[in-house]
C-alpha cells in the first residue's frame, strides 16, 4: 500500500528540500518506487533532482489548477530512478487561485488518486510557510516528516508546526500524524546540539529518527549539479546518512503496517 509523506517545516533553511531529494534517491536505490512532488514555487527539489524548471511543458501548477493528469506532468529524474512532479514559479499563483477553488484543500489528494498505487512512497516537499499548498500536502498525506536543526529557534518553530498539524487533523485529515523528527546539519561536537537533541528524545521518544544528517560539504554542493548526494559522491557522509535514514524509514513503515494488521 502506498504511503504518502509530507516533508515539512514552517522554518526555512533546515534541510527540508535536501531531505526530500536525498531520501527519494536513497529509497529508489533500495528498489522502492518513489514519486517526489515539489510543492515549493522555488522549484529547488525539481532542480536538485536534475529536472530543469525553466523548460517544463507542464508543472504541478497545471495539476492543481488546470486539472492536467499527473501522468502528463511527471518526469523521471535523469540521475536516479524516481519520478518527479516538478514545480517552478508558476506555483506562486496557485497559492492565491486555490483559495477560490471548490474543495481547495483536496486538489492534490484527488489528483493522486489514480496514480498513487504505482508507488511505494510519495514524498512531498512543502514550502516553508503555512499556505494552501502546505494545506494540500497535509490533507493528502499519511504522515509528516519534520527535518530540523538542533537549535533553540528550531524548537520554537516546531511548536507552531505541531499546532498546524493538529488543526489539519481536526479539519481535513483525521488520520494525519507526525511520522518522525529528523535531526539535520547535526554537529555532535556542539554542546547546544547535544542539549537540544536530548530534549527532542524526551519529548518525541521513538518518533525521533536514530539516523542524523551531518553538516556535509558534498550535500551542499550536489544540488548545483542537479544530483542527489548519492550520485554526486556516494561515499560522502551525507549520502551514507540518507541511506541509513531510508533503511530506518522502510523498517518503521513495515512495522506500522504489521501493527495495523494486528489491531484490525
Amino acid at each position: 500500500m502506498t504511503q504518502i509523506y509530507a516533508i515539512a517545516n514552517q522554518k526555512g533553511g533546515v534541510g527540508k528540500t535536501t531531505t526530500c531529494v536525498n531520501l527519494a534517491a536513497s529509497l529508489s536505490a533500495i528498489k522502492k518506487q518513489v514519486l517526489l512532488i515539489d510543492l515549493d514555487p522555488q522549484g529547488n527539489a525539481t532542480m536538485g533532482s536534475g529536472v530543469n524548471k525553466s523548460e517544463l511543458p507542464y508543472s504541478v501548477y497545471d495539476v492543481l489548477i488546470n486539472g492536467v493528469a499527473v501522468d502528463e506532468v511527471r518526469q523521471k529524474s535523469p540521475s536516479c530512478n524516481f519520478d518527479v512532479l516538478p514545480a517552478n514559479s508558476d506555483l506562486t499563483a496557485a497559492e492565491v487561485q486555490l483559495l477560490t477553488t471548490e474543495n481547495k484543500e483536496f486538489c492534490l489528494r484527488n489528483a493522486l488518486e489514480n496514480i498513487k498505487q504505482h508507488y511505494d512512497f510519495i514524498l512531498i516537499d512543502c514550502p516553508p510557510s503555512l499556505n494552501m499548498l502546505t494545506v494540500n500536502a497535509l490533507s493528502a498525506c499519511d504522515g509528516v516528516v519534520i527535518p530540523m536543526q538542533c537549535e533553540y529557534y528550531a524548537l520554537e518553530g516546531l511548536s507552531s508546526l505541531i499546532s498546524t498539524i493538529e488543526q489539519i487533523k481536526q479539519q481535513t485529515n483525521p488520520e494525519l500524524k507526525i511520522t518522525g523528527i529528523l535531526r539535520t546539519m547535526y554537529d555532535p561536537r556542539s554542546s547546544l546540539t547535544i542539549e537540544v537533541s536530548d530534549q527532542l528524545k524526551d519529548f518525541f521518544g521513538d518518533k525521533l529518527y536514530q539516523a542524523c544528517i551531518p553538516r556535509n560539504v558534498r550535500l551542499a554542493e550536489a544540488p548545483s549539479f542537479g544530483q542527489p548526494a548519492l550520485v554526486y559522491d556516494r561515499q560522502s557522509k551525507g549520502a551514507i546518512a540518507y541511506l541509513a535514514l531510508a533503511g530506518e524509514f522502510v523498517r518503521r513503515n513495515e512495522l506500522a503496517k504489521k501493527e495495523q494488521v494486528v489491531q484490525a
